[in-house]
C-alpha cells in the first residue's frame, strides 16, 4: 500500500473514531417509583432526545452520624431496590437508552448526606464496611446489566475528606466486579477537594451552583454567572486530565432559581417558567461545546409523565412545561 492510501485509510479510521465518541451525554434522572415500569415509560423519554438515564437505587441512614445503611429491602420501593434497578436498566435499553447506576443515600428527615460524619474510629469502620455492601451490591448489578458508567457515591463530602485511604481501596474493589466507566457524584462546592479523581474515569459535579440573584435572569445573565465557576471547573479538569460530567444539573420553574440551586426543601415560590428554560439554555451554552466536557444528567424525570409537572408546578421536573421543549431541542442537536 503506498503512503497516499494509507494517509487516507488513517484519516478514514480516525473520523470514524472520532465521529463515535463526539456525543455527548445527554441524560435524564429517573426517579424511582413504588412500581415497575413499562416501555410507555420509555417513550416520553425518548422524546427529549436522551441518550442515558441515571437509575438511583437508595440506601437509607437514621442519623448523619448513624453508621448503619438500610439498603435493598422489601420495605422499599420497588424502584429503589437492585430487582427495581435491573427491571428499569432492561425497559430502557431495548429502546437503546444506555445506563448510569447512580446510588444514593436518603438521611431521615432529609438532612444532607454531605455531613454524614462518624463520632469515633469504631463507628467509622462499621460506616465503611456497611458501605462497602451497599457500593458492592450495586456494581455487581452495574455489571449485570452492563451499564455504561457506575457512580460509586453522591454527594458525600465530609466521608470522602475524612477517610481517602478507604475510598481509594474501594474503588479498586469495585473495578474487580465492574470493568464500565467510574465516576463519583461530587456537590458542587466539594469537587475541588475530592482526592480520588485521577482513579476513576470521569470528574462528576452535581452542578448546582448559585449563578443570580435575580428573579429572571436573562440567557446572558446565567451566563455570566457560570464565569467564574467555571473556571474552577477547568482548573480541576486540567489538573487531572479526566472528562467532567455533571451528574446531575437542574433549576426549578420558580422566582430566583439562581440564587441556591440546590435548594428543594420548601415548596413556596411563585412559578416561574421562564427562568428555569433561561438557566437550562445557559448551561448547555457554556458547557457543551467543550470538548473536555461529557454530557450530564437533568435532574428530576419521573415515570408518570401524564400525572406530574405542568405549567403550574414549581419544582425541578421540566415534564410538560417550556423546559421540556427546550430539552428536546437542545439533545436533539
Amino acid at each position: 500500500m503506498n503512503i497516499q492510501k494509507y494517509l487516507f485509510w488513517l484519516l478514514i479510521f480516525y473520523s470514524f473514531s472520532f465521529v463515535g465518541q463526539s456525543k455527548k451525554i445527554n441524560g435524564l434522572s429517573f426517579v424511582a417509583s413504588r412500581d415497575s415500569i413499562s416501555s410507555a415509560h420509555v417513550i416520553p423519554v425518548l422524546r427529549t432526545q436522551s441518550n442515558y438515564v441515571a437509575l438511583m437505587p437508595y440506601g437509607f441512614i437514621k442519623e448523619l452520624s448513624t453508621p448503619e445503611i438500610v439498603f435493598n429491602t422489601k420495605r422499599q420501593w420497588f424502584g429503589e431496590t437492585k430487582m427495581g434497578l435491573l427491571q428499569y436498566a432492561k425497559r430502557f435499553q431495548e429502546k437503546k437508552i444506555r445506563i448510569m447506576v447512580k446510588p444514593h443515600i436518603w438521611v431521615w428527615k432529609g438532612a444532607y448526606t454531605g455531613n454524614i460524619k462518624m463520632k469515633n474510629e469504631k463507628e467509622w469502620k462499621l460506616l465503611e464496611d456497611s458501605y462497602r455492601s451497599y457500593i458492592l451490591c450495586y456494581a455487581k448489578a452495574a455489571a449485570e446489566l452492563q451499564a455504561e458508567i457506575f457512580c460509586i457515591g453522591t454527594e458525600l463530602a465530609k466521608f470522602v475528606k475524612n477517610r481517602p485511604e478507604y475510598w481509594q481501596q474501594l474503588i479498586q474493589e469495585i473495578r474487580v466486579l465492574y470493568k464500565g466507566k467510574l465516576t463519583y457524584a461530587a456537590n458542587w462546592d466539594e469537587f475541588g477537594e475530592v482526592s480520588f479523581w485521577s482513579d476513576l474515569d470521569f470528574i462528576g459535579i452535581d452542578a448546582y451552583f448559585p449563578l443570580s440573584d435575580k428573579k429572571t435572569p436573562t440567557i446572558a445573565e446565567y451566563e455570566l454567572g457560570w464565569s467564574r465557576h467555571k473556571q474552577q471547573i477547568i482548573k480541576v479538569q486540567q489538573q487531572f486530565k479526566k472528562p467532567v460530567i455533571f451528574a446531575e444539573y437542574g433549576y426549578r420553574s420558580v422566582d430566583f432559581n439562581g440564587q441556591k440551586p440546590w435548594d428543594s426543601t420548601t415548596i413556596e415560590g411563585a412559578v416561574n417558567l421562564q427562568a428555569q428554560a433561561n438557566a437550562l439554555q445557559a448551561i448547555h451554552n457554556q458547557f457543551w461545546k467543550e470538548t473536555w466536557f461529557a454530557g450530564g444528567f437533568i435532574w428530576k424525570w419521573f415515570h408518570n409523565h401524564s400525572s406530574v409537572g405542568g405549567k403550574k408546578n414549581n419544582r425541578f421536573t421540566p415534564q410538560k412545561k417550556p423546559a421540556e421543549e427546550l430539552i428536546k431541542k437542545l439533545y436533539g442537536l
